[in-house]
C-alpha cells in the first residue's frame, strides 16, 4: 500500500507570522524615534523580539522565556488598563493610556502590553513550554537588570529630552520621578535580582509546566500524525527517527533504555500510559 504524501505544515500560521513581523516594521522605527534604541532594553520589549524569534523559528524556547518574565507583570498592567476604563487605575502604571495628551497612535502601539502575553500563551500551545525558560530568563533578566543599572541613567528624565527611558526595569525604584531611598541603591538591586526570580518568575514556570507539562505543541502532534501514516510507528514519514523522538517516545510510553528502538516491522511491545494519544 502507498504511503500517503503529508504536506509540510507549521504550528504557526503564515498569516500570524507576516501580521506580527508587519507590526514589529511599524513599531520599531517609531519608538526608535521617539524614545531611542534603550527603550528596548525593558522586558516587555525584549519580548516583543523573543516572540518574533518564536513565530518564525518555532522553537518553544524563545516563547517560554519572555512567558516566564513578563506574564505575571504584564497581567497586572492588564487588570490596571482594564479598570481605567471605570476610573480605577490599581497602581497608575496605564494612566497615560487615557491621556489626551499622548497621540492616540502612540497609545495603539503601546497595546502591545495588553495582547502579547495572550500571545505568548497561544504561541506555547502550539509550540509547547520549554522548562529551561526559568534558568535563562534569569540569566537574561540579571543581565539586563545590570545593564540598565550601571550603564543607563537613573530617574527623573532630563528636562532637554523627557522622552529618554530613564529606570528602566525599574532597577533604581518604582518612581519614575526619582530613585528609592528606603536603602542603599546596590541593595535594592540585589533585592530585585532574587525576588524577581522568586516571586514572579518561579510562580509563573510552576504554572506553565503544571498546566502545559503533557502539551508538547501542535508541531508535535503533526510530527506523529505523519508517523501515523508512514505505518512506522515512533518514526517520521521518511522513515527516519531522530535520537529527540526516541527520548521522547521511551519517555512517553515509560519504556526503558531500549525502548522506541524495535524493528521497522514493529514486533516490540509497549506499554502506553493511560492517556498518552489524549
Amino acid at each position: 500500500m502507498p504511503r500517503l504524501a503529508v504536506p509540510g505544515a507549521h504550528a504557526i500560521p503564515l498569516w500570524v507570522k507576516l501580521a506580527y513581523t508587519a507590526f514589529l516594521c511599524i513599531l520599531v522605527p517609531y519608538y526608535w524615534r521617539a524614545y531611542g534604541p534603550t527603550n528596548f532594553l525593558y522586558f516587555c520589549d525584549v519580548a516583543l523580539f523573543m516572540a518574533l524569534v518564536a513565530v518564525w523559528s518555532e522553537r518553544s524556547i524563545w516563547a517560554s522565556m519572555p512567558a516566564v518574565g513578563i506574564l505575571m507583570p504584564q497581567a497586572l498592567w492588564m487588570v490596571d488598563f482594564l479598570g481605567g476604563f471605570a476610573g480605577l487605575h490599581l497602581t497608575g502604571m496605564t494612566a497615560y493610556m487615557f491621556s489626551a495628551t499622548i497621540p492616540l497612535f502612540t497609545r495603539a502601539l503601546s497595546l502591545f502590553h495588553f495582547w502579547l502575553p495572550l500571545f505568548l500563551l497561544w504561541t506555547i500551545w502550539r509550540l509547547g513550554y520549554d522548562r529551561r525558560a526559568l534558568a535563562t530568563w534569569t540569566v537574561l533578566a540579571w543581565v539586563l537588570m545590570l545593564v540598565c543599572y550601571f550603564l543607563m541613567p537613573p530617574p527623573p528624565a532630563p528636562a532637554d529630552d523627557p522622552n529618554l527611558p530613564v529606570n528602566i526595569n525599574y532597577v533604581y525604584g518604582l518612581n519614575e520621578e526619582e530613585p528609592q531611598e528606603w536603602m542603599p541603591p546596590l541593595v535594592y538591586l540585589g533585592l530585585m535580582m532574587i525576588v524577581l526570580p522568586l516571586c514572579v518568575y518561579l510562580p509563573t514556570h510552576l504554572v506553565l509546566s503544571k498546566v502545559l507539562h503533557r502539551n508538547k505543541g501542535v508541531a508535535h502532534d503533526r510530527r506523529r500524525v505523519k508517523a501515523r501514516i508512514s505505518g512506522i510507528p515512533g518514526r517520521t514519514a521518511t522513515g527516519i527517527t531522530t535520537t529527540t523522538e526516541r527520548r521522547e517516545e521511551r519517555r512517553e510510553t515509560g519504556g526503558g533504555p531500549g525502548a522506541g528502538n524495535e524493528p521497522p516491522g514493529g514486533e516490540g511491545i509497549r506499554r502506553r500510559s493511560p492517556g498518552m494519544d489524549a
